[in-house]
């Protein structure tokens, strides 16, 4: 528990205005996406990695929980404060400190918000690849803490791939640098993929080195309708089978395709019961004969229609088609429960057809779209938890979901994180010996367990499906 001598210390680091003990204060970071809701004790804003050293060395002083924020934008609780304590908000620092256009690097503080990083280097022709759908609002070091993806993570790859070097704060209060400026980096262990998808359990990162691209000369999108979803899958291994690897595959199954048929500016043939979006980048003269080809790959496979884009404004108006199924999905029911599984892309068929079949038996709605150039669906679960008996059909068919993904080789979480949300189904894919290894680690660099306490790991060894009524999120 904080006391009043322990927040006078936080006033004396941050200054008394970055200090914040208000009911108020205190709600408006007691939640995240999952709308789920724990209130902190305190709420500090620091600007420096020096400040959040001393502040965290006051915690491991007391032993007070620590939480590092971003945004507050994750879907898996991962930002909630759930045994109180320090919530340390990091968006302060939010300086692109460099960008090294000789050596392709920028250097970043952790509360950039990602989409503004992007626009910064595109303006001197480079480029930021990972772009999850929160990019105008989430920050790098939220990124970082997740190993955000993003649809151009088929061609570019995840967070992970991007990120050079850290400076991480540990949970004792001292200040590691980790990687470097370098391409090859092969001196001692790799931190900085130890601490990249920690969700904040590990340390509180205060700096991170970037690594660019060139910016792409043009880019080219195009919308494919297909008559079944199985056809859409053989038409993403064609694809890249034909040595063609797109920039996006994105696609939507006939769920998603009924929620957006018929609204303004969607038209879809009526046969269609699956779609891809497919952008592809680089030289310009390259992209039309790449698109002719990828063509020719889908005919054979069911392919409807190929519709490509001539202009920025058309691709746009293609890509409304895929935006606009989140917003509708409020028709279906006021709770969401959104899972974003992985499963080898060639069994993205069989995954949809276990999707279906779980939401008939047990009569819910499930809403499948995502990034099929690497298997990543995200299912929604839409429902009215106001219905009797209607949360144990949640839990019945997230429990369901997940065991079969793990049955086809897949994993419980692409892109969104364990934080305490999907902490029942962690033992599905991971064995006791690994789950011990992964908590040595932790018991190495936290041993009071101060730093995002309570998150990622079962609270026994033994599978427990609890009731999940609190993680839904309200649609819209």
């Amino acid at each position: 528990m904080l006391n009043e001598e322990h927040i006078q210390a936080l006033r004396d680091i941050v200054g008394p205005e970055h200090v914040a003990t208000s009911r108020t204060a205190r709600l408006t970071h007691s939640f995240d996406a999952t709308q789920r809701q724990f209130m902190p004790e305190a709420v500090v804003h620091p600007v420096s990695t020096e400040e959040v050293a001393a502040i965290v060395r006051l915690a491991a002083q007391h032993r007070l929980p620590l939480l590092p924020r971003g945004a507050g934008s994750g879907f898996t609780g991962g930002a909630l404060p759930v045994q109180g304590g320090i919530v340390v908000v990091l968006t302060r620092m939010n300086r692109i400190l460099e960008i090294d256009t000789d050596n392709l690097v920028a250097v970043v503080e952790p509360g950039v918000v990602t989409a503004r990083l992007q626009e910064a280097v595109e303006k001197l022709g480079l480029f930021y690849p990972p772009d999850p759908a929160s990019k105008d609002f989430s920050t790098l070091g939220g990124n970082v803490a997740e190993c955000a993806g993003g649809p151009r993570c088929v061609k570019y790859g995840v967070t992970r791939d991007y990120v050079l070097g850290l400076t991480v704060v540990t949970p004792s209060g001292e200040i590691i640098r980790t990687g470097g400026r370098t391409m090859k980096n092969v001196v001692g262990y790799d931190l900085t993929r130890l601490f990249v998808g920690s969700e904040g359990t590990l340390g509180i990162v205060t700096e991170i080195i970037l690594r660019l691209l060139p910016k792409p000369a043009a880019k080219r999108t195009m919308l494919a309708t297909f008559a079944h979803i199985d056809g859409a899958a053989e038409a993403v291994s064609a694809i890249i089978r034909g040595r063609i690897i797109p920039t996006t595959l994105e696609f939507m199954d006939a769920s998603a395709i009924d929620c957006v048929r018929g609204l303004p500016g969607i038209e879809l043939p009526e046969d269609c019961r699956a779609l891809l979006i497919i952008e592809v980048d680089g030289d310009s003269e390259q992209l039309g004969p790449q698109l002719d080809r990828i063509i020719t790959l889908m005919q054979p496979l069911g392919l409807i229609k190929a519709t490509i884009a001539r202009d920025s404004s058309e691709a746009e108006a293609l890509w409304r088609v895929r935006r606009s199924v989140s917003p509708s999905l409020r028709k279906l029911g006021p709770n969401k429960f959104n899972e974003d599984i992985v499963v080898p892309r060639s069994k993205v068929p069989e995954m949809i057809r276990a999707l279906d079949g779980i939401s008939r038996r047990l009569a819910v709605p499930i809403i499948n779209f995502g990034h099929a150039g690497d298997g990543n669906i995200h299912v929604n679960v839409m429902v009215d938890l106001r219905e009797p008996g209607m949360q144990t059909k949640v839990d019945t068919a997230l429990a369901d979901i997940f065991k079969t993904t793990i049955a086809l080789g897949g994993s419980v979480s692409g892109e969104h994180g364990i934080g305490i949300a999907k902490q029942p189904f962690i033992a599905l894919e991971l064995d006791p010996s690994t789950l011990a290894v992964m908590r040595a680690v932790k018991a190495a660099l936290d041993p009071q367990g101060i730093m995002n306490p309570g998150k990622i790991f079962p609270k026994e060894s033994s599978l427990a499906l609890p009731a999940l009524k609190a993680e839904a999120n309200q649609a819209g």
